[in-house]
């Protein structure tokens, strides 16, 4: 991210008032607005956080970004000053708002200390890729499958592609799969457990480059199948799952303590 600088002056009013202000209250504020003054920590503050979301979302500031914050900071201020000279600080709309946002706040900053009280260690990454291995591996299957709505029209393309019809031309004009049959029926590369039972025992049974003689009927109605390459699955490294791992097992800990604290609470409430 390219670095920001300071723009060269303030307006000509908050550089007066500036001026006219004790020495230590110019270096901490960066305005004064009828009077008040505006501290450089809510400039600091909002930069950081505007900062942030620009970092998360891989974008860069504006060059001018820190002019448009200062900018933004004082309009808060005349714009504050208003609100309260109206009395609108004392509306129970303004009081049952501040009220949300402060439960908010403060549940974050609950969320934010556990986690920070319990990371996630390297041991616990490493249980929860083992698992993900164990249930992952063994053998993937490249496929492809005719789906139509009856046996009979199963049997009959069956006889057609035996007869030296092509198998994906066949799933483009006959398959009623519409996420794999314009594609000549490909299924790309899968484990056995990412299909419904009775596909996946029908795929098991067949070797590469062969098809199925039977239809095999499912839920979704009649398949023929063509198993066109087996493989050992292809499993991505720890590294490359170590932080969607962490993430999950973090969300998994939160869950716990929130079960915890539900479950150590006195209330007459009842949880559906």
């Amino acid at each position: 991210m390219k670095p920001f600088h300071l723009a060269a002056r303030l307006s000509s009013v908050a550089l007066a008032a500036a001026l006219l202000a004790p020495a230590p209250a110019a270096a901490q504020n960066i305005a004064i607005v009828n009077g008040k003054p505006v501290p450089k920590a809510r400039y600091d503050a909002l930069l950081a956080q505007v900062t942030q979301q620009a970092q998360s979302q891989g974008q860069q500031l504006p060059p001018d970004a820190e002019r448009q914050i200062r900018d933004e900071v004082v309009l808060r201020e005349i714009f504050i000053q208003e609100a309260e000279k109206l009395g609108l600080p004392a509306s129970a709309s303004y009081k049952q708002q501040m009220e949300n946002a402060r439960q908010s706040i403060l549940l974050r900053e609950l969320y934010k200390d556990f986690e920070t009280k319990n990371p996630v260690s390297d041991a616990e990454i490493r249980a929860e890729y083992d698992k993900f291995a164990a249930q992952a591996g063994g053998k993937e299957y490249k496929t492809r499958h005719i789906l139509v709505e009856t046996e009979d029209e199963a049997k009959a393309l069956i006889v057609k592609i035996q007869g030296g019809a092509d198998f994906a031309e066949t799933a483009k004009t006959a398959s009623k799969d519409p996420g794999s049959g314009p594609n000549g029926g490909d299924l790309d590369w899968a484990n056995a457990g990412s299909y419904v039972a009775e596909f996946s025992q029908a795929m098991t049974k067949l070797g590469k480059g062969e098809m199925s003689t039977a239809p095999v009927q499912s839920q979704f109605g009649w398949h023929i199948l063509k198993v066109e390459d087996i493989r050992d699955a292809q499993l991505p490294t720890l590294d490359e799952l170590k932080p969607q791992i962490q993430q999950n097992v973090a969300q998994q800990k939160l869950a716990a303590f929130r079960e915890q604290l539900k479950a150590k609470a006195k209330t007459d409430y009842k949880f559906n």
